[in-house]
């Protein structure tokens, strides 16, 4: 566990100084502060508009960082040839991965902070300028708290798409593997529609196929709540409690297949 530690610390320190990590966290928070000057551009929906894009930016830009970061964890060791120094000392391959995984989690979770942390801010201020006859009518209050849980399962999702890429990356090229994680996350939010997929097509083979890929890939669309926040609909907490489960156990599993790929793969 030391050890796991002590790698996910590394990987926290390099993420950090990378530039493209400083790029994507700061045009998130000026996308999430631009969005107060482009609600206010539609009467009366400024404050929806101000919510969807707050939660969007979040989501984006957590995602790219997920990915981008996620991709070159251990294609960056392989390269630089570091990788063989690593493995000769006492650290075994599955703390490898897992203490690389945590490291990026870590960074995942302090980034989100700081977006939600400017996404609040610019929603207080609008607290502040929004009449106190509109806001009454409004199905939620301007900055309600109710929308971290939106923002919490956004945080899962990134850490299932966080353990998709570091799967890729144990045995696929950095370009391959961004294709491949984008295209799983892409095929995640429609997912629904291989459930019924033997409405639109006859083959019964099609169908049965389509069936299995619903139960096995992953169902991002499970983690997106923003309508409902943004609208002031509630989302229990039990919801929150089995989405984040599902997360949990997705996770466990890449990284289980991960850790497997890797400690067979071959360096010399």
């Amino acid at each position: 566990m030391q050890v796991v530690s002590h790698i996910a610390l590394n990987v926290f320190k390099e993420s950090v100084r990378d530039r493209v990590l400083y790029s994507l966290v700061a045009f998130a928070v000026l996308l999430i502060g631009g969005s107060y000057l482009i609600g206010q551009l539609t009467a009366g929906q400024d404050i929806k508009i101000i919510k969807d894009l707050g939660l969007a930016a979040i989501a984006t830009f957590g995602l790219l960082i997920a990915v981008f970061i996620g991709i070159g964890l251990v294609w960056k060791e392989v390269e630089r040839r570091s990788i063989y120094s690593l493995l000769s000392k006492p650290v075994r391959r599955h703390e490898f991965i897992l203490g690389k995984y945590a490291g990026l989690a870590l960074t995942l979770l302090v980034n989100v902070g700081m977006m939600t942390a400017a996404f609040y801010l610019v929603l207080v201020y609008l607290n502040t300028q929004t009449p106190e006859n509109i806001r009454a009518v409004l199905p939620a209050p301007v900055a309600d708290p109710g929308m971290l849980r939106a923002i919490a399962l956004i945080l899962v999702e990134l850490l299932v798409v966080t353990a998709i890429a570091l799967f890729f990356s144990t045995f696929s090229s950095p370009f391959l593997s961004v294709a491949l994680t984008m295209g799983l996350w892409l095929i995640g939010h429609f997912n629904a529609d291989l459930r019924n997929f033997e409405a639109v097509v006859e083959s019964p083979v099609a169908a049965y196929l389509a069936r299995g890929l619903y139960y096995v890939l992953p169902n991002f669309a499970a983690f997106n709540v923003k309508t409902q926040v943004v609208y002031g609909l509630p989302v229990p907490g039990s919801y929150l409690l089995t989405t984040a489960v599902y997360g949990a156990v997705y996770i466990g599993l890449l990284l289980t297949a991960a850790v497997v790929i890797f400690a067979r793969r071959d360096f010399k």
